[in-house]
């Protein structure tokens, strides 16, 4: 049975929720590799609208083990908060079912502290962060001295942890940022009051995936944020602090390369991006306005305003190779509906010379011009659509061309929110 990697192919919040949840029923984890809860993945199922920001987008499915990774960083208050009201809502009780890697690292108090001192103190240099501690836990994770989920089961090596952690933040935090002190034994205290919950969701994950994958299960190991926020790849640095690629998966898994069947890149029908870092097709007009609004973009964790855009086919071409999609997933294309001409982005002029590749270089790619091919677009309603014949012409003749631009056969396409509303072309399993 396949494992198959589903990711981002843009800048984010493209709809990899969505495509998740087309696999839900036929899979039996779903494992988050990388990130914390600055992502947002929304599943509309009857109407309702589910966003997860830390627990797996297959949760939905009650059969379905969710596997948060050693490459996840894990805020226990939102894991918790998320998991309590998933099931006010009805859904499945995921405490029962998870699984939590030993070797993921925690985010405490101090990290988002030190997350929101740290953007507003850099100011128009900022990143464009959500706030959440993410990139300072990976710092810390880096630097050797991260609080990992199996240190709460040691009262003693987490306070000495903590301890040792807050004494040169602290000093940054008063004497740099003009803040006060943060008590390390409040933060082990908070951490502590979690152990007795979090104990029995606590595995050894590897060797957990890799018995399922040899008592031939299907694992869907699921990316947050996209290829170019990913630290290396990513349009550094305006990126993310983790590995959202498909190699990304293996490392913040413990499932060796070998083991992964396909790996499926998401794209929107259009561009869109959340905070700092350039981007060649953004409208900063009316036109930007409209696919906004058509499209909600607004970010699911933050509610920020998403930067809206043209499709560009060099930024997901170039995610393509670098990850070996295997199939794309297009979401949002309803959103389209209603525009009389469509540019795709198809190339870029830089210093007065074309490429049709995304360059290597922070500064060609800032200054890069795009170019655009114009396609007629479509009138109809195509929310209804559930086969590729159903789409009106200029619509899969759209389809067609982003695919061939690409180089990736497109297997499913979304044309609304609800989970019904989906295009199945290729099976993704």
């Amino acid at each position: 049975m396949p494992s198959i990697v589903v990711m981002g192919a843009q800048w984010g919040d493209e709809g990899k929720g969505k495509a998740i949840d087309q696999l839900g029923d036929r899979v039996d984890y779903c494992v988050r590799y990388s990130g914390g809860n600055n992502a947002g993945h929304t599943v509309v199922v009857n109407g309702e609208k589910h966003v997860m920001h830390l627990l797996p987008s297959g949760v939905l499915n009650p059969d379905l083990i969710p596997v948060l990774g050693n490459g996840v960083v894990i805020d226990l208050d939102v894991l918790f908060d998320e998991i309590e009201t998933l099931r006010g809502r009805g859904g499945p009780d995921v405490e029962k079912t998870m699984k939590i890697s030993t070797n993921a690292h925690v985010i405490t108090g101090y990290h988002t502290v030190i997350d929101k001192v740290t953007e507003r103190f850099l100011g128009k240099n900022r990143i464009g962060t959500t706030g959440r501690g993410v990139g300072p836990t990976y710092a810390d994770k880096v630097n050797r001295i991260g609080i990992r989920i199996q240190d709460l089961l040691d009262e003693k090596i987490l306070r000495a942890k903590v301890t040792a952690a807050l004494e040169q933040k602290n000093q940054l935090l008063i004497k740099v940022y003009n803040r006060r002190a943060i008590d390390p034994d409040q933060i082990a205290d908070q951490l502590l009051s979690y152990v007795d919950r979090v104990r029995p969701m606590m595995a050894d994950v590897p060797r957990l995936l890799n018995a399922a994958l040899d008592d031939h299960k299907v694992l869907l190991f699921e990316g947050a944020q996209a290829h170019h926020l990913d630290v290396d790849h990513g349009t550094y640095p305006y990126v993310t602090s983790s590995n959202p690629t498909a190699a990304g998966a293996g490392v913040g898994s413990g499932v060796g390369p070998t083991r992964i069947d396909r790996v499926v890149g998401v794209a929107k029908a259009y561009t869109t991006r959340v905070g700092e870092g350039p981007m060649p097709t953004e409208l900063l007009d009316e036109r930007g306005d409209k696919i906004r609004e058509d499209g909600g973009e607004y970010g699911a964790t933050t509610g920020r305003p998403r930067r809206c855009g043209w499709f560009d086919a060099l930024v997901v071409e170039s995610a393509a190779v670098v990850n070996g999609f295997t199939d794309l997933f297009l979401t949002k294309l309803d959103t389209l509906t209603g525009w009389e001409k469509i540019p795709v982005c198809v190339g870029y002029e830089i210093d007065g010379e074309r490429t049709e590749v995304m360059p290597a270089t922070q500064t060609d790619f800032h200054h890069a011009v795009p170019v655009y091919e114009e396609l007629d677009g479509w009138t109809e309603d195509i929310t209804g659509a559930r086969t590729l014949s159903d789409l009106p012409k200029a619509a899969r003749v759209y389809v067609e061309r982003l695919e061939e631009l690409c180089g990736v056969r497109i297997s499913g396409i979304g044309v609304g929110q609800g989970r019904e509303q989906t295009i199945t072309i290729n099976d993704l399993l």
